[in-house]
């Protein structure tokens, strides 16, 4: 019997940053919950460029909040044509415009200037940043690794929270290091000794994971690009990020 693929998977929508871009004349609710979507998918590997470049943790967290109050209280969207093409692009080049500015200004504006901030757990993320390793990436290099793997924890995320609602969260545990490592923590006779099924029974299930993984993959980072025939090249970029 064939697995049902879920619904949307085999398909892309309009996504995210589209519909970001084309908010960008008009500040329509749909576009601005859009942006405050991905900002708060994506806010941590900015605050990782900045304390690489030099800022503490308190000067790193008035630079992302200050950004985002003011990406989303200014027209900083009718910048975003689509020649800019992928979020993770835009964002980066708008933070480093704001960064310069604010300490041209000593940095005169506090928290977002006490407009109302994203919810940012900040304590988590120093506490992310004092984890990373201590190497020799640029700036620019770490906020790309992490962009890549918030996309790959968001993918893991979502995949464990469809098994759980199926109810088959113990077959996701079980077989999340086809995922992460290409292959299971133990024999496939012995994980599925386990779980109750055949080797065999094991093997298509492990096949099904990944091509879901691969599926919800292409469709998050569809949503940062504007035009899905992006996707593909994204991905060889972000996996490259993550080699390097």
């Amino acid at each position: 019997m064939t697995e049902p693929v879920p619904p949307g998977a085999a398909r892309f929508a309009t996504t995210r940053w589209s519909l970001v871009v084309s908010a960008g004349s008009d500040s329509s609710p749909e576009g601005r919950a859009a942006l405050e979507s991905l900002c708060g998918s994506y806010w941590y590997p900015l605050y990782a460029f900045a304390r690489r470049g030099g800022e503490d943790a308190h000067g790193a967290q008035d630079l992302v909040q200050g950004f985002f109050a003011e990406l989303l209280e200014k027209d900083w969207l009718r910048q975003a044509d689509r020649s800019r093409g992928r979020f993770r692009t835009f964002l980066l080049a708008a933070f480093r415009h704001h960064a310069s500015h604010e300490r041209e200004k000593a940095r005169a504006l506090k928290r977002g200037g006490g407009k109302p901030p994203l919810p940012l757990d900040f304590e988590a993320g120093e506490g992310r940043y004092l984890r990373e390793p201590a190497d020799d990436r640029t700036p620019e290099r770490l906020f790309e690794r992490r962009w890549a793997l918030t996309l790959l924890e968001s993918t893991l995320a979502r995949l464990e929270e469809e098994h759980g609602k199926a109810g088959r969260g113990h077959l996701f545990e079980a077989l999340r290091g086809t995922l992460v490592a290409g292959g299971p923590e133990a024999p496939w006779a012995e994980v599925g000794a386990r779980l109750g099924m055949s080797e065999g029974a094991v093997k298509v299930a492990a096949h099904r994971l990944r091509r879901r993984y691969r599926e919800v993959l292409r469709q998050a980072i569809s949503e940062t690009v504007a035009d899905p025939s992006e996707v593909d090249d994204e991905i060889r970029h972000l996996m490259g990020s993550l080699a390097g």
